[in-house]
């Protein structure tokens, strides 16, 4: 059952204080090598250096909110050997956040190591080895990915609602040993890695060595290098992600949204398992607004096929780029040729060029791209793609929303989900990363130079509805909370989520950029009475915050609270949310018991999964005792 409590938290007083800091740790990830589970504390900021080792089949656990600061002086960087986990599971309204150390303002491309998650699912490599060494570390220095036994759903743990900024850094010295925001080596697809954003990275944003793993919502912001690089038998699938780059940012080994290869052992490329991966829903913004746009030379292409990879790429848009896509090489024309590689339902819009070869041949790209039955669209010009304002990224801008369609772009309908390839992808009518909504809003942060870290700060609130008293909720309804935060003028000013914990029915939110200051606490949730506390409450900034509802009558304003089990709880009963139980909420109740309703629905008050007698004769008792809202605040 899916639960949603907000809180409220009126201002009563005037702010007390500004800019408190969270306790920093430099020891706990310090050259370390850890071999046994390793728990953080969201409230403790840590500065990570050099390099630190998850091995042994350990599990690193990241709560939501957490600031880790990457090291300059030493590179810090987080490797996940095979067999171990990170659990890096964010939220929506509490990122966790990999940043550089420096302060704002200062903070650069490379300013330290970068995250590196290595499994057990199969690669192929030049010399045909089932296994390999990572790059950046050098010969012989590396950690392995790959291997026997092979695990193509190799769990490597969860990374979730995550930010990577400034990292991506040349650890040795040598040229050709950079890493990446993130590295993939070999991860399998029992790993979750969903609403992630690497920016201003020092080398590629996401590169894939190999493995299975599928990705969801995945920004490229501002990398130096290449945005989403596979190799070596990545055959993973991509849904829902955005590629942008800056005009004068770009590599000396050239800079592409995509660099699809399978190894390097070219032309004899041709190991298994292929790098065959598939994206869909994907926007790569390049940096040509227009032909006359002043862009660094080594800017290239929103694709490059080459070495032999089998890549599949549908109801994207690749804009603003020196060249849409390249085909190199005769292994990835015969490819295209024989229908293995497959650019389907694609808008390519503003390219100075549409597509090219390597080398003279009776391929031709661009009418391979316009056969009719591949449904891709072909445009003169960026603005023609429809997106709100895909260039105002001079200087990095405080919205999320440029890259959402405008109304009547192109964008907002064409896409196809009918290939047999893209069975199980979320089928969706627009093309490219968004459509009328924005998923990047809140978590994502497309300015990071400049913005202020968040103090992380805990706020564990302890409240149950009346209802629910007892239940254990099934797996796939957990109780879930919502928070906001409003001020004296009852404006909203902070938003927060949480999962309550059936056991002691307590939520952790987190308020990470709310000062110090004494405020009222109201809490909603899906089909229960708004609910205010008992005035006031001081809180404090980067400190545990607590507040209990279930202890007395009087922690709610107007005692507004009905006593069950021993517990003080929320009135259930308003699933339509007009603060009030009565005949509309009954009938709506009426009518779900009537349908056999089940599942995760408001009008099952009591959790059991179905909505019957039971639920109406909880709203039935609260309305004829007339239970309604009691707020200080309209």
């Amino acid at each position: 059952m899916k639960l949603v409590i907000t809180i409220v938290m009126t201002v009563l007083l005037g702010v007390l204080s500004s800019n408190t800091h969270a306790a920093v740790d430099s020891t706990t990830l310090n050259s370390s090598v850890i071999n046994s589970n390793l728990n953080l504390n969201r409230t403790t900021t840590y500065l990570m250096k050099g390099f630190n080792y998850i091995r042994n089949n350990a599990t690193i656990t990241i709560p939501a909110g957490t600031v880790i600061l990457g090291d300059f002086e030493t590179k810090g960087t987080l490797i996940i050997e095979r067999g171990s986990k990170i659990i890096a599971d964010g939220k929506k309204d509490c990122p966790i956040i990999f940043t550089s150390e420096k302060p704002a303002g200062a903070r650069a491309t490379g300013d330290w190591g970068g995250i590196i998650v290595l499994g057990r699912a199969g690669i192929n490599t030049s010399s045909g080895a089932d296994s390999a060494e990572i790059e950046g570390f050098g010969p012989g220095l590396g950690p392995i990915y790959g291997g026997q036994p092979r695990i193509d759903n190799d769990n490597s743990g969860i990374l979730r609602y995550v930010r990577i900024e400034f990292a991506g850094v040349n650890l040795t010295g040598t040229a050709g040993n950079e890493i990446n925001s993130l590295t993939m080596g070999g991860v399998g697809s029992g790993t979750t890695i969903e609403h992630v954003q690497v920016s201003y990275g020092g080398d590629d944003g996401f590169e894939w060595f190999g493995g299975t793993v599928n990705c969801k919502y995945l920004i490229a912001y501002k990398n130096l290098d290449d945005d989403f690089d596979c190799d070596n038998g990545f055959r993973g699938r991509v849904q829902f992600a955005l590629s942008v780059k800056d005009k004068d940012i770009a590599d000396v080994s050239q800079s592409n949204g995509w660099e699809i290869d399978n190894n390097n052992n070219s032309p004899s490329n041709y190991n298994s398992p292929r790098t065959s991966m598939t994206f869909s829903n994907v926007t790569m913004v390049g940096p040509f607004e227009t032909p006359s746009t002043p862009v660094n030379a080594l800017h290239q292409r929103g694709g490059h096929l080459r070495r032999n990879s089998l890549p599949k790429i549908y109801n994207s848009i690749v804009m603003g780029y020196r060249v849409g896509f390249r085909f190199d090489a005769a292994g990835v024309w015969n490819a295209a040729t024989n229908d293995t590689i497959q650019v389907r339902n694609t808008i390519l819009g503003g390219n100075l060029r549409t597509a090219d070869t390597n080398a003279a041949s009776s391929f031709s790209p661009t009418n391979w791209l316009q056969n009719g039955s591949f449904a891709n669209t072909l445009l003169t010009s960026t603005s023609a793609v429809g997106l709100t304002n895909p260039y105002n990224i001079y200087p990095d801008p405080s919205t999320t929303n440029n890259w959402v369609p405008a109304g009547g772009s192109p964008a907002l309908s064409g896409a196809s989900f009918a290939n047999p390839n893209l069975t199980g992808f979320d089928v969706v009518n627009f093309r490219g990363a968004f459509g009328a909504t924005n998923w990047a809003e809140v978590w994502a942060q497309f300015n990071p130079k400049n913005y202020t870290l968040p103090t992380p700060t805990d706020f564990v609130v302890k409240a149950v509805p009346q209802a629910l008293v007892g239940v254990t909720p099934a797996a796939d309804c957990p109780i879930m909370f919502e928070a906001l935060l409003v001020n004296g003028s009852c404006q909203v000013v902070g938003t927060s989520s949480g999962t309550m914990d059936p056991s002691t029915y307590q939520t952790t939110f987190c308020f990470d950029y709310t000062p110090n200051g004494s405020y009222s606490l109201v809490l909603r949730h899906k089909n229960s009475i708004e609910t205010w506390s008992k005035l006031p409450y001081s809180f404090s900034s980067g400190a545990a915050n607590n507040y209990d509802f279930t202890t007395a009558q009087n922690q709610a304003y107007g005692d507004n609270l009905k006593l069950v089990g021993g517990l003080w709880t929320l009135y259930t009963g308003d699933p339509n949310q007009d603060c009030v139980v009565d005949a509309s909420d009954i009938s709506a109740l009426d009518n779900d018991a009537f349908n056999f309703v089940s599942g995760c629905v408001n009008t099952d008050l009591n959790g059991d999964g179905v909505v019957d007698a039971s639920d109406i004769s909880v709203a039935e008792n609260n309305a004829f005792d007339f239970v309604s809202c009691f707020k200080p605040c309209p």
